[in-house]
């Protein structure tokens, strides 16, 4: 039975952490059974105001869990509590 685990990446385009952050989330996927949207930061301006140069930013489930850098030990770790 899958659970309902919504995970959210704001990023914007060219950011080199936020392309190892969405190759991170993209092979845990595969694994973990979870599905992931990504944001651009850049196509809202309240979004630009609000993370200006703090991406990429990673949600789970609506909370706050990682800024520019992922663990994927703590990624898993977050995403089953």
């Amino acid at each position: 039975m899958e659970q309902h685990r919504q995970v959210v990446v704001y990023s914007r385009k060219g950011c080199h952490l936020c392309e190892i952050v969405k190759e991170s989330l993209t092979k845990l996927q595969r694994h973990a059974g979870f599905k992931w949207q990504e944001v651009d930061v850049d196509s809202d301006e309240q979004l630009r105001r609000l993370y200006t140069d703090e991406v990429p930013v990673v949600f789970i489930n609506g909370r706050k869990a990682f800024k520019y850098r992922m663990d994927e030990h703590e990624f898993l770790r977050k995403l089953a509590s």
